[in-house]
């Protein structure tokens, strides 16, 4: 689904459970904003060459944090496009993507998904792919947790740390958050965004009277 123009939010079937990477996209490069599970990069080039994006344009993967359901088809990226892919997290990811400590929620999984970070990322920092991508850091779904911000579409990339149902944003997803007070905290950073469209991981878009939604959604 177009969220924007060079926008496109990926629908991935795992098990019956959907999941929504985004692909951004210009003239010299593509950009995956998080990889699903393990074994679906094959799914990933389908729903790209859909979009109009070879594969093979694919130039830089975000990961807005560690969980496997975010990480898992990135050593398969890598296998293949490794030495033409930059991969990118938040500093406080980076060693529990790279396999030197036991992801916080899936250590119990035998063979975990990893791969090597190139860049780590910090609050505020512009990156300057397919326009500008501004990090937030918004811990609490996990302490690196990111979400970023694309200006020029006025579009919020929430990761997990909301989730929607039908196009309402339903707030902190609890189970599977770890610091209640600091996810909290964390929705407040969106208050003061220009946002015409939010994109859950789980859930999809919203864009209607997205302010409103947020602002209910971070009062005490």
């Amino acid at each position: 689904m177009e969220v924007s123009e060079g926008v496109e939010m990926l629908h991935l079937d795992y098990h019956g459970h959907m999941i929504h990477p985004i692909l951004m996209w210009d003239q010299e490069m593509a950009v995956l904003i998080d990889t699903g599970f393990p074994g679906q990069m094959e799914d990933l080039r389908a729903a790209m060459e859909k979009a109009g994006v070879s594969f093979d344009k694919l130039k830089v993967v975000i990961l807005t944090h560690q969980d496997v359901d975010h990480i898992g088809s990135l050593p398969e990226i890598l296998k293949e496009r490794g030495k033409d892919i930059k991969v990118y997290a938040h500093e406080l990811e980076k060693p529990y993507i790279q396999g030197e400590i036991p992801l916080i929620k899936d250590g119990h999984l035998e063979n975990p998904p990893k791969g090597k970070v190139d860049g780590t990322l910090i609050d505020g920092q512009e990156l300057p792919f397919c326009g500008t991508i501004r990090v937030i850091h918004t811990p609490g779904h996990t302490p690196g947790h990111i979400s970023l911000y694309l200006e020029h579409s006025k579009t919020l990339i929430a990761g997990d740390s909301m989730y929607s149902v039908d196009g309402i944003l339903g707030g902190i997803h609890i189970p599977t958050t770890l610091d209640l007070t600091a996810a909290r905290l964390s929705l407040k950073k969106y208050v003061d965004l220009d946002l015409i469209s939010v994109v859950c991981y789980h859930g999809g878009l919203s864009h209607v009277n997205i302010k409103d939604q947020i602002l209910a959604l971070t009062k005490d």
